[in-house]
């Protein structure tokens, strides 16, 4: 690495560190642009259809696209477009199912990691595909999108255990084989269950949930619930465990998987400081362990309380969904010389923190997107339906 690069890096760092340079922020819509435009570009720059995984700061240029992700993001962009009355954003999104459709393995699985990565189907990347096929036959009512859906769902439902847990086919991006935060895999299993009535998928839904609540304390910490050290568990996945649980007690009508998320909810809304600046790892006592903000899980917590907002009315949800976005809007810049950067939201902040160092992940932005679009609803009494928007 030569001086001036390293110069470029330090500068970075010290400017996130100090707070130079932070965004004043500004109304939902202006951010919200700003991140949807990220996308796009996150998507042409690969030139498959699928999103790039992350641009990756040091090195200057973009991973390659990332099955998992783009896959969620495709709820993102058909909300966007009924919003925005943005055709470009609709033809994106089936352009991305499309791709999905194309890379899906013979036995209904989703690849581990972004292309190139693995030759190997995960439970994980597999449910969030899921979300964007069920989303992309709602919307244009091709079969070939629910037939997808299906045989990923399928898959999903052979190889989970007879209690309810996947032991196999983890991440190998993360050496771990069990994992707590795979509700939201399950949560996409009752997608699938509302486009098809086979209630196969919904049954196996609410399995995985009750194998999550065994591995609950009483505190609603979760055991086995991080993609690295699960004895502080990043908010990403603390929040995907969460948003899991209470969307399938929503739809199966099962008041103790909603208790559990509020538990969850209710203990990153005590930790959230008054900046929203909250922390990114946390321990079983929900304290926490660093003191670098994890953006993409500060994005999925201000999404989980707007559903709580919607689901108890408690205004103190809502609250929160605005007073964390206050603080990541802080993060995203919306103007700059280098366009891999306007727009996106880092993986953590400050840039070097432990969460995607250096990296702009594309579902960071999404979640973001996603945040935006839930507050803005929630404070203008539109309706961000579970059917149609989840994602």
């Amino acid at each position: 690495m030569n001086i001036s690069e390293t110069l470029r890096q330090k500068r970075l760092v010290l400017k996130d560190t100090l707070g130079i340079g932070l965004t004043q922020p500004t109304d939902n819509r202006i951010h919200l642009d700003a991140a949807i435009a990220w996308l796009k570009h996150a998507q042409d720059v690969t030139g498959n259809g699928g999103v790039a995984q992350t641009w990756l700061v040091r090195s200057r240029r973009w991973a390659p696209s990332y099955p998992e992700t783009t896959g969620y993001i495709i709820p993102t962009l058909y909300r966007y477009a009924a919003i925005a009355g943005d055709e470009d954003s609709r033809a994106r999104a089936r352009r991305m199912a499309d791709w999905e459709i194309d890379i899906q393995l013979p036995e209904g699985g989703v690849l581990a990691g972004a292309l190139g990565d693995s030759d190997q189907p995960t439970v994980f990347n597999t449910g969030q595909v899921i979300f964007g096929w069920v989303r992309a036959f709602e919307e244009e009512r091709d079969e070939r999108y629910r037939a997808a859906a299906v045989r990923a769902s399928a898959w999903l439902c052979d190889i989970m255990d007879d209690d309810g847990c996947w032991r196999k086919f983890g991440s190998p991006m993360t050496g771990k084989q069990i994992n707590t935060y795979n509700t939201r895999s399950a949560w996409s299993l009752a997608r699938t269950h509302e486009i098809t009535g086979e209630r196969r998928f919904l049954d196996a839904a609410v399995r995985n949930c009750e194998w999550a609540l065994t591995q609950a304390r009483t505190n609603g910490w979760l055991d086995t619930n991080c993609l690295q050290d699960s004895t502080q568990p990043f908010t990403h996945t603390i929040a995907y465990a969460m948003r899991g649980l209470l969307e399938i007690g929503a739809y199966a009508g099962r008041e103790d998987f909603i208790v559990a998320a509020r538990k969850i909810g209710d203990a990153m809304i005590a930790a959230l400081p008054a900046d929203g600046r909250l922390p990114g790892r946390f321990d079983e006592q929900w304290r926490a362990t660093v003191k670098w903000s994890c953006l993409t899980g500060d994005c999925q917590l201000g999404i989980n309380w707007g559903r709580l907002f919607q689901i108890t009315g408690e205004e103190r949800y809502r609250e929160a969904t605005t007073r964390i976005l206050g603080f990541v809007k802080r993060t995203q810049l919306l103007a700059g010389d280098e366009r891999a950067t306007v727009g996106g939201i880092k993986g953590s902040h400050p840039l070097n923190g432990g969460y995607h160092p250096w990296q702009y992940p594309n579902w960071a932005t999404k979640f973001y997107a996603d945040a935006l679009m839930m507050d803005t609803a929630n404070r203008t009494g539109q309706r961000y339906a579970l059917t149609g928007q989840a994602g």
